[in-house]
C-alpha cells in the first residue's frame, strides 16, 4: 500500500442497533418539530408504521406512502414538495432501499430549490464522484432511517433515483445526505418477503466482495468487508431456515451495515454494482436480484486478474472458486442467478451493454472494461 488516501466518514450520529424501533425512535425525533414519515403502500397500513407513528407523536405532520421501487423521480419530487409544504425539520424513512434513496434525493431537492424533473437529473452526479466534506452547519431537514432490508443505502452519503420514461437510473451525492440516525431494528424486517430480504442481502454480499477483490484494496476496507462476507455467509442461510430468527436477521443487518464501509476508505466497486444499475433502470430488475444475476459471473470474468483475492471469498462460502461459490450460495438461499430466470433474452444482451456511459463502477472494475462488448460478455455468462 502506497501512496495518499483519504478516509472520509459520513455525516451520521447513531446506529442502534439490536433496538426496537419503539424504544429508539422517541430519542431520535425528540428534537423534531414537524415529522414527516416515508414508506411504501405494501407497509402504510401494517402494524410496523403504526408503531412508527406512535414514536413519533403529534410531531407528526404528514405521510408518504408511495414511493416506489427505484425511487422514480416523480415520487421524489411529490415527495420534496410535501416536506415543503409542512414546513418539516425531520423526515422519518421506513422501508428498504427505494424509500430511504427517494428520501435522501427528496430532502436534497428541499435544500437546493430544485422542483422539477430536469433540474433533478441535471443535479446529478457522475458515479465515480466522492462526497464533499461536511464541516459547517447541517442543511434542514435531515432524516432518519428505519430499513426493512439489507441494502445499506442508510449507510450512504449518495442515492439512486429513476427516470422510468428513459429507463435510466440517476445518482445524487451530498454529504448530509446520509441519514443522521439508523435504527437497525431486527423486527422491521419480519413483513419483508422472504425473496426479498435475501436478495438485499446478497447485494450487502456484492458491496463487501466486490471491495475485498479491488485491484487497490486498503485494510480498513478489507477488514470490514472480510467481516461482512464471514456473517452474510453465516446468517443467511440460517434466516431461510428459520424465518422467525431474530438474532440471525440482527447479525444480517449489522453485515449489511460492515458491507458498504470500505466505500469510506474509498475503495471502489466493480462491474456487478454497475450493471446492476442497468439492468435495474432499463428492465426493472430490483437492485438485490441484479447482484443474485451479475456478481458470480462478474467474479468469473476478473478471476484473471483478482484470482487470489477471490480464493479468500469462495472459502468463506465453502468452495475453492469464486464464482462457483457465489452461484451455489445463492441457488440454496432459493433466489435467481440468471438473467433468463428474470425473463430477460439472449438477444437483448447488445442492447443492454450498450447503455454503459463509461462512467464508474464500471470503469472501475478490476479486470478493465474497455467495451461495449466486454460487457456483453460478462452479460452472457450470466445469461
Amino acid at each position: 500500500m502506497t501512496g495518499s488516501h483519504l478516509h472520509q466518514w459520513p455525516a451520521q450520529g447513531r446506529v442502534h442497533h439490536g433496538a426496537p424501533l419503539a424504544e429508539a425512535l422517541p430519542r431520535e425525533v425528540a428534537d423534531a418539530a414537524r415529522v414527516v414519515l416515508v414508506t411504501t403502500r405494501s407497509l402504510a397500513q401494517g402494524a410496523l408504521v403504526a408503531a412508527a407513528r406512535e414514536a413519533i407523536g403529534d410531531r407528526l405532520v404528514g405521510v408518504f406512502g408511495a414511493m416506489r421501487a427505484h425511487s422514480p423521480v416523480e415520487d421524489v419530487l411529490a415527495l420534496a414538495a410535501l416536506l415543503r409544504a409542512e414546513e418539516a425539520d425531520l423526515v422519518v424513512a421506513l422501508g428498504g432501499g427505494s424509500v430511504i434513496d427517494g428520501s435522501k434525493v427528496a430532502c436534497l431537492a428541499v435544500w437546493r430549490g430544485i422542483a422539477e424533473a430536469g433540474s433533478l437529473i441535471a443535479a446529478a452526479a457522475s458515479r465515480g464522484a466522492a462526497p464533499s466534506f461536511w464541516d459547517g452547519a447541517a442543511p434542514s431537514p435531515r432524516m432518519v432511517a428505519v430499513p426493512t432490508t439489507l441494502s445499506a443505502a442508510e449507510f450512504a452519503p449518495h442515492a439512486g433515483f429513476t427516470d422510468l420514461a428513459a429507463g435510466r437510473k440517476y445518482r445524487a451525492l451530498d454529504p448530509w445526505m446520509v441519514p443522521r440516525a439508523v435504527v437497525l431494528d431486527p423486527a422491521a424486517t419480519m413483513n419483508t418477503p422472504a425473496a426479498l430480504f435475501l436478495s438485499s442481502g446478497i447485494r450487502a454480499l456484492d458491496h463487501a466482495a466486490e471491495r475485498w477483490c479491488a485491484l487497490e484494496p486498503l485494510p480498513f476496507s478489507d477488514a470490514v468487508s472480510r467481516q461482512a462476507m464471514i456473517m452474510l455467509a453465516e446468517n443467511l442461510p440460517r434466516v431461510h431456515r428459520h424465518p422467525d430468527d431474530l438474532a440471525a436477521r440482527s447479525a444480517c443487518q449489522q453485515a449489511a451495515w460492515l458491507s458498504v464501509m470500505g466505500g469510506w476508505a474509498g475503495v471502489a466497486v466493480g462491474a456487478s454494482h454497475g450493471l446492476g444499475y442497468i439492468l435495474g433502470a432499463a428492465r426493472g430488475v430490483p437492485h438485490g436480484i441484479t447482484s443474485c444475476l451479475m456478481l458470480h459471473a462478474v467474479m468469473r470474468w476478473n478471476a484473471p486478474v483478482n484470482e487470489h483475492r477471490q480464493k479468500e471469498l469462495a472459502h468463506i462460502l465453502g468452495g475453492e472458486e469464486a464464482g462457483p461459490a457465489i452461484e451455489d450460495f445463492v441457488r440454496g438461499l432459493g433466489l435467481p442467478t440468471r438473467l433468463s430466470e428474470q425473463g430477460i433474452t439472449e438477444a437483448e444482451i447488445p442492447g443492454l451493454a450498450a447503455r454503459w456511459t463509461g462512467d464508474a463502477p464500471i470503469a472501475t472494475n478490476p479486470r478493465p472494461i474497455r467495451s461495449a462488448a466486454d460487457l456483453e460478455a460478462i452479460l452472457a455468462i450470466a445469461f
